[in-house]
């Protein structure tokens, strides 16, 4: 593989090596913007749009404001960085990648599948892809379809879930990969986020903690629970998706559920999981059943994306004191 520096675009415009992780019913054009004028990656799933007209007006909005912003501060934004879900269940696949591609993004990430059919228009309109996976094979595989960078989901990571050790599974896409490396899961602070550099990766996700800003979309109650809870209120479990996912077991137990006895999922259909209108059409119940990440005991207040970047960024300079050489 090429060792030349993928990220070199646009690494002077970060304060942090760090991407706000691209959130369901969570990240929306306050929390991209806000994450994007800090400094950090801001990423949002197509879907979290009700429509590919929806997506257009998003995105168009934000770069209106970050532009606005730069105009202003004399300092460009990190980059937006839309989630496209590459599953077949996903009908809105080629006309949200149709929006992308008009609006020629700096980064896109796929979830749930493989990237090779959106790799070749997305490389033509100037868009790194970087390929979430969870498995060393799914990396591969990935990587052989020309991913430019690969989102390594790890134990401990928010909703979807992986479940390989991040030491492992870094050092062992490592030794197959040389490109850009993202790791999600488990990023609680600076220090973590320190922690995955020094492992081998050259950025991390930050979910959990961003849903608790007053930018995310999250519902206040979420977000207070988010402060209450830590990670062993953390529950994995595929009866909500029919993926392994890390949900918060108070939220269960609210809507009348026995986290230890949840009923089976049946065959998964991430098209209507990912249907703002159908899980709308849900018991309220049911909606109200909240998704968190290892992370979580590092939840104690809900702040601004601002003051969390500030915090975040203060860890990561008091993280490279610890380890000196020798």
């Amino acid at each position: 593989m090429p060792s030349v520096d993928a990220l070199s675009r646009f690494r002077d415009r970060l304060s942090l090596p760090l991407i706000a992780a691209p959130m369901f019913l969570v990240s929306g054009t306050e929390l991209v913007v806000a994450a994007c004028r800090s400094g950090v990656i801001g990423s949002f799933p197509t879907v979290n749009c009700r429509s590919p007209e929806q997506l257009e007006q998003w995105l168009t909005d934000i770069d209106i404001r970050l532009n606005a912003h730069a105009d202003a501060s004399g300092k460009q934004s990190a980059p937006v960085c839309a989630n496209l879900i590459v599953h077949r269940s996903n009908a809105r696949l080629e006309q949200d990648l149709e929006v992308l591609l008009r609006h020629r993004p700096e980064m896109v990430i796929t979830s749930v599948g493989s990237p090779a059919p959106v790799i070749g228009p997305l490389h033509d309109a100037g868009a790194l892809v970087f390929a979430d996976v969870a498995s060393l094979r799914h990396a591969e595989r990935a990587c052989a379809a020309g991913a430019d960078g690969l989102v390594l989901l790890t134990a401990g990571a928010g909703g979807q879930t992986g479940w390989l050790n991040p030491f492992v599974f870094v050092r062992a896409v490592r030794a197959f990969f040389d490109g850009p490396l993202v790791l999600a899961g488990g990023i609680t602070d600076g220090y973590a986020l320190r922690a995955a550099e020094a492992l081998g990766c050259d950025l991390a996700y930050m979910g959990t903690k961003f849903i608790a800003t007053r930018e995310s979309m999250a519902d206040i109650r979420y977000k207070e629970l988010l402060v209450a809870s830590t990670a062993d209120d953390v529950l994995l479990t595929s009866a909500f998706t029919g993926l392994q996912t890390n949900m918060l077991r108070p939220s269960i137990e609210a809507a009348g559920l026995d986290p230890d006895n949840l009923p089976l999922r049946g065959a998964i259909d991430i098209g209507k999981d990912i249907d703002i209108g159908v899980r709308e059409s849900r018991p309220k119940r049911w909606k109200d059943i909240w998704s968190a990440g290892h992370s979580v005991s590092g939840v104690t207040d809900v702040m601004s994306v601002d003051e969390l970047v500030a915090r975040t960024l203060a860890e990561y300079r008091a993280a490279a004191t610890r380890v000196q050489p020798g």
